[in-house]
């Protein structure tokens, strides 16, 4: 991460912790409610109840604020995504899709406001290398997975498959979250994506 969107130090006791956990819960609210341009360090010290010094003592600057928003919801989605992960890995193919497609909901339902601000207002915002590793290891184990069922698939390369599945499943979960059409349950949707999924993946292929 840039050294300008690095906060300054990190929280080392509990009384800190929460200091910290209030000035970012403070800049989500602020970001939804208002968007980026009226998001200012003022406004966050005053919503989270603390003085700007003591903000200025974690984060540099708004961005700074920003970017460790980021962080902290990316690492939450992490954790939802990686119990589905693990949970998938002894399941039967139907059930490893359906909880690997529920975890991804789930993951992105997370403050669904917020992750459209960042996602789709503030893209990257400097954390990109955090989200290409997270990336590369999900589609490593996803890969896995996929593994433990090949006897049953018909897709004939597997890292490809893995490589088509991150990426269209991403945008089909952001649009079921964030743009779903009025009438179409989220678990509908879901359990629909999920079918997609698996007629993908063993679907008969023609010879080339």
């Amino acid at each position: 991460m840039n050294t300008a969107l690095s906060p300054r130090k990190s929280p080392r006791q509990s009384r800190s912790t929460v200091t910290v956990a209030a000035i970012l819960d403070a800049t989500a609210h602020i970001l939804v409610e208002r968007g980026y341009a009226a998001t200012s360090t003022n406004a966050v010290a005053e919503r989270a109840g603390v003085s700007v010094g003591s903000l200025y003592q974690y984060f540099p600057n708004k961005d700074a604020l920003i970017a460790a928003l980021h962080v902290r919801h990316i690492e939450q989605m992490k954790a939802v995504i990686e119990r589905a992960l693990a949970k998938a890995m002894d399941a039967t193919l139907a059930d490893a899709l359906s909880e690997l497609i529920e975890g991804a909901v789930e993951a992105h339902r997370i403050e669904a406001g917020l992750h459209r601000v960042l996602e789709l207002q503030l893209p990257g915002h400097d954390v990109s290398e955090l989200t290409d590793s997270f990336n590369e290891v999900l589609e490593g184990r996803l890969l896995a997975v996929l593994a433990r069922h090949r006897a049953e698939l018909t897709v004939p390369d597997l890292k490809l498959a893995s490589f088509v599945l991150m990426h269209s499943v991403h945008a089909l979960i952001h649009a079921a979250v964030l743009q779903r059409p009025k009438g179409v349950s989220l678990k509908l949707a879901t359990r629909e994506i999920a079918r997609m999924v698996q007629a993908y993946l063993t679907c008969p292929v023609e010879p080339a």
